[in-house]
């Protein structure tokens, strides 16, 4: 079982205390020991890294993962690619999440079923580089709602399963639990890329959502839900349902709802789809256009609404539907720097978005712990050339990145290098 020590670092351990200079050993895929006094771990037989004058951290946890999704423009973009060519890519997608410090990915949906299944069973199996991976389904709707996309002129098959009732529900989740999937995702509410199926819409039924949740929880899956509307957030939240996407339109009672559950479910706000549309999508979506769209007004409803759950003490997760051209994955980190610009978080808050509530979200109901430098977590580690509780920008530059370890296993090591140059 090999051994690695890390001497020197500034250690942010994402407990809520202060960061501290100390040093790390992992021993195979754990963190055996975080000491406060320099040379009280022995090193006789450990790798040793440097890592004065940079930052320890736990590795980055994607919460609303597209592994299957690289520069998307349009729905077709999910459809179109053969799935030979499509396992492919989200091989890529994955290798790039780990590649800029997402040790972690929580898979909210695949563009077809068992994409994310593919790709963690490699990964699993050492074949492939990626981060840990809890692999989504696909979409879950209904006649009408988000993804479904035929027409009676036109039947064709989307990247979704299509129910009307809790009885097809019941069938879909066992699919997708049986071909492998960890995360079953619901569209319960509408939203802005369906002009006949608005945001503020919530097509899907409470039996249909308990259904889901009834079925996926006794294959001990999760369920994560698309849910925009006032009414699809307070469905999901009495169906019990797991992970919440988007929230945005909320009225008192359905803010106390979601309070009164804190304990149980987390909630990732997507907020960077919006921002990027309003500011960064061009040529593919004009400002004017994603007005039209009303993506302004969510993104409005998005800040007062997750600024009201961050003071309630709601886990949050980062990830803001990356996979888009304008919005693309290995861009993921930026979901810091919107936290603390949109929902008045600290860098230090919404680091433990990213580090600490993930980790909870990706191990909830085992007895293993992630997310946080600790003796007995998993030992996903990042040393970071620079003080992202400064600046959480310094996350974004994949060459900032000096050490990236997951489970244990070292992808990626420039320390030295990285020491060097800051010496000369």
């Amino acid at each position: 079982m090999g051994k690695t020590i890390i001497v020197g670092p500034r250690i942010w351990d994402a407990s809520g205390s202060a960061p501290f200079d100390g040093e790390v050993l992992v021993e195979g895929n754990r963190i055996r020991a975080v000491s406060r006094v320099p040379g009280q771990i022995p090193q006789s037989g450990c790798q040793v890294i440097d890592g004065k004058g940079m930052t320890l951290m736990p590795g980055l946890v994607e919460g609303h993962a597209h592994l299957s999704f690289e520069t998307v423009t349009a729905t077709e973009d999910l459809i179109a690619p053969p799935p030979e060519e499509h396992t492919l890519l989200t091989a890529r997608v994955a290798k790039t999440l780990l590649d800029h410090g997402f040790t972690s990915a929580y898979g909210a949906s695949a563009a077809k079923l068992r994409l994310d299944v593919a790709v963690r069973n490699e990964i699993d199996a050492g074949r492939l580089q990626g981060p840990r991976i809890r692999a989504g389904s696909l979409e879950i709707t209904v006649t009408g709602g988000m993804g479904d996309e035929s027409r009676l002129h036109n039947l064709r098959s989307g990247p979704s399963l299509v129910v009307d009732g809790p009885e097809e529900m019941r069938k879909a989740v066992r699919l997708c639990c049986r071909e492998g999937c960890d995360n079953i995702k619901l569209d319960v509410s509408g939203d802005p890329f369906y002009p006949n199926t608005p945001a503020h819409s919530t097509p899907m039924t409470l039996e249909e959502i308990r259904m889901a949740v009834e079925t996926a929880h006794s294959f001990g899956r999760r369920v994560n839900a698309h849910a925009r509307s006032i009414g699809s957030i307070q469905s999901c939240v009495r169906a019990g349902v797991d992970v919440l996407y988007h929230c945005e339109y909320v009225d008192e009672e359905t803010l106390d709802m979601l309070e009164a559950a804190k304990e149980r479910i987390f909630v990732a706000p997507t907020v960077s789809l919006f921002h990027t549309m309003l500011h960064e999508a061009s040529p593919w979506v004009t400002p004017d256009t994603a007005r039209a769209m009303g993506i302004d007004k969510l993104l409005e409803a998005s800040t007062k609404t997750h600024t009201e759950l961050r003071k309630r003490g709601i886990r949050h997760l980062i990830g803001g539907d990356y996979g888009f051209a304008w919005s693309k994955n290995g861009t993921n980190a930026r979901d810091l720097g919107f936290f603390v610009q949109y929902f008045g978080y600290s860098p230090a808050e919404a680091l433990r978005c990213a580090t600490r509530n993930g980790g909870a979200l990706m191990t909830l109901g085992s007895s293993e712990k992630l997310g946080e430098v600790r003796e007995g977590h998993l030992a996903d580690l990042l040393l970071v050339d620079g003080d992202p509780l400064a600046d959480v920008s310094v996350l974004l530059d994949a060459d900032r990145l000096a050490l990236i370890m997951k489970d244990g296993q070292i992808h990626k090591n420039t320390s030295a290098a990285t020491r060097r140059r800051a010496a000369a």
